[in-house]
Parts: structure tokens; sequence; C-alpha cells
């Protein structure tokens, strides 16, 4: 792999120029292996990237271009072990404001030519920042002929061990141990203790801070099913002082904080077993005030009127899904991160699907006929782009606004 990394490298410039740091050096690598082991009985070898150790989790692939950062820390990818389609990754390195949330969820990294960092922003090289953060990755591997194994097979539980006593069987009795993420609750385990107060914009490129959100002119709380920071920081932009609540918040204890609105976020897993929040969400409803769930809190949404979730084959992760507004006929190209969605036949009377993908037909909007309540199974804040669908943040604040009660 060292080779490989100094091959990439510009014309005269040295490792030393640029104070490449990979763990392990290249003197360790020689003694270091990596392996990494499907549950139907495959195994990938390569070198090991960032922590030695071991993990265990359900392998899918995303087909982002960038963003691998703000991909890494998204707490939606509790319990699964991320494959990046795009073959370079570490080229933009690591900064902390990239950071969507404060933790690595994935429980390791597959990719196929890590690249040296060369961006004015960048903070730190990626092997190093997953290395401080015990996350186990491995490089060097196959990563087309991987994805379409999934593809064929669909996601599968995976293990990943990389050290000097690194062997293929470990790795395989990993993959083959892990329990799988259907009927899971992996919500308890990413959400907030307890309740705070947003304050911050999104990030300033100019300035190279993030902006302060104007004067708010309505409240929503927020339920945090393992959000994103970007989401928070596109509602206050919008005008919104938002309230961040666990998920596990009950609907007396969130009507209590007088909301103009509720916003239910992102989260990991199987949506079914997270009952407390559908309860929640259906007693929210009842009062009439506006809503609007992304992800995990569009499934929510959908459970808490009477419909099923199922788990899709090899999922829908990446930033070049195609989603189609069935009222005006638009496409959006979206980011995407889930391995659940919505039974639409299972759905009420006085639901309606508003958006489908272009990929496989599954629902990815609804909306209520009576009710100012919508959702989308697709992430409108990006982070990383694309930002076709960011408009939704000023609907829901448009329809917070015209729909509270005068003080």
């Amino acid at each position: 792999m060292w080779r490989s990394l100094r091959a990439c490298l510009p014309r005269g410039w040295s490792a030393h120029t640029i104070k490449l740091s990979f763990p392990p050096s290249p003197e360790e690598e020689a003694t270091l292996h990596a392996y990494l082991a499907l549950a139907d009985g495959s195994v990938w070898e390569g070198v090991p990237f960032g922590a030695t150790g071991e993990a265990a989790g359900e392998l899918c692939f995303n087909t982002s271009m960038t963003g691998y950062q703000e991909i890494l820390t998204d707490p939606s990818y509790a319990e699964q072990i991320i494959v990046f389609t795009y073959p370079h990754i570490g080229n933009v390195g690591v900064n902390a404001a990239d950071e969507e949330s404060d933790a690595v969820y994935a429980k390791g990294l597959v990719v196929r030519a890590p690249r040296p960092a060369s961006n004015w922003r960048s903070e730190d090289e990626l092997a190093r920042w997953l290395a401080a953060r015990g996350v186990v990755g491995i490089a060097e591997v196959d990563t087309r002929a991987l994805v379409r194994r999934l593809r064929e097979q669909g996601a599968m539980g995976a293990g990943i061990v990389a050290g000097e006593d690194a062997t293929p069987e470990r790795a395989l009795a990993l993959a083959r141990g892990f329990a799988g993420l259907a009927g899971r609750d992996l919500v308890r385990t990413v959400t907030r203790k307890a309740p705070e107060t947003w304050r911050e914009g999104p990030f300033d490129l100019a300035r190279g801070a993030f902006a302060k959100p104007p004067v708010p002119r309505a409240r929503v709380v927020a339920y945090d099913f393992g959000c994103k920071r970007n989401i928070l920081r596109l509602l206050a932009a919008q005008g919104l002082e938002v309230v961040v609540v666990p998920a596990t918040t009950s609907a007396d204890e969130v009507l209590a904080l007088a909301p103009d609105g509720v916003f239910l976020s992102n989260g990991p897993g199987d949506p079914a077993p997270v009952r407390y929040a559908v309860q929640a969400v259906r007693r929210i409803l009842d009062t009439g005030i506006p809503v609007f769930g992304i992800c995990m809190g569009h499934q929510i949404l959908a459970q808490a009127l009477g419909a099923r979730t199922y788990k899709l084959k090899f999922g829908h992760r990446g930033g070049n899904h195609p989603v189609k507004e069935l009222a005006t006929g638009r496409v959006k190209i979206t980011s995407q991160n889930h391995g659940f969605a919505v039974d639409a036949d299972s759905l009420a009377a006085h639901a309606e699907i508003t958006e489908i993908s272009l990929f496989d037909g599954s629902v990815e909007g609804l909306a209520l006929r009576d009710r100012p309540v919508f959702s989308v199974q697709y992430h409108p804040e990006a982070s990383p782009g694309p930002h076709d669908a960011e408009d939704l943040f000023r609907r829901f604040a448009d329809l917070v606004v015209q729909t509270r009660t005068p003080a």
C-alpha cells in the first residue's frame, strides 16, 4: 500500500513534504495483515487502513463520490461496515467542521485505493483520524467485485480483522456471528441523553465558520433518532428555534414545550421496534400541529399511520439517487441512507404517496390530506450533496409559521 500511496504524489513531492502519516508505517505493514469476510463464506485480503483490531457489522455500500467523513459520522450507519464504490478515498482529508455527530458510528470501512490528503481545509489524514477513533478498516480490496456480490445477494454480516494476528478464519467467525439489524432498536444507542436548544446555522465557507441563525419566528421540537447536525443547522437557518430531545421523550413532554411544529430525524436500523416513538408521534398527530420527518422519521411517521416497513435487499445509500415528485413530474437527485422502506400497500387512506424512487419504485415521500404533515425517505440536508431538495426546510418552516397559534 505504501508504494501505491507514494505513486500518487505530485512530481517532486515526497511523503515528508505533505506530512503523510498513514497507520501503520511502512515497516509495520510488512508484519500486519487484514481480511474481510462475508457471512456467505467469501474472504477478501487487503491491508490495514485505520486502527488495527476487529469489527463486525452489516456490510453495505455507498455510491457517493465525496463526503466520506460526513458519512462515517452519520449515526444512521451504526452497526454497519461501509464499502465506498468510489475508489479514491482520503483525498480531501478530514476536518472537525465536517463531522455530522460527535463520533464515528460506522463499525468499519472498506476502500479500494486510499489517497493522501490534498485540500486546503484538511486538518488530518483519514487513516490517522480513523485510528485515533478505533475504527478498523481495510484497503486495496476489489470493491467493484465486492459491491456486485452485495447487489446480487443483498446486504449481509461481515467481519474485518487487521493486525499481526489477523486470520481469515477469525474474520469469517465475526461475519457469521453478527446478529443483523432486523428487530434491533439501534435508536436508543445513538440518541442524545438530554434536551438541547440548537444555536448553530450552516457552515459559511467564505468565513470558515458556522453562521449565526436568524432571530426565531417559531419553535419546533426535533426528535433525535440519530440526527445529523446539518439537519438542525438548516432548520435553524429558516428562523426556527430548535429544541432537540431524546428519542424516548413522551408526547406529553414534547407538547409541554409548546412547539409550533415537530421534526422527526433520521436514525439507524430497523424502525419496527421503535414503538415508543410511534406512540408519541401518533399522539402528536392528533394535535394538528405541523410534522416533518426525514428517513427514520419518515418511517416512524408511516408506522404511526398504521403502515408497515420492510427490509430492502441492499438498501439505498449514496448521493446520486433519482426521486420523482408524482404531482409535478419533477426529478430530484438525492442523498440517501436507509436499509428499510415503507410498505405502500399498508398506508392509511388519508396518507398520500408524494414521491417515489426511480431505482425501484419504493416510497420516497408521504403527506396527509387532512393535516399539515409530510415526510421524505431521502436526506434533503445533503452533507454531502446534492442540494436539490433543500427547499423542504423552507416549506416546513413556512408551514409552521402559517399554522401557529398567535401568542
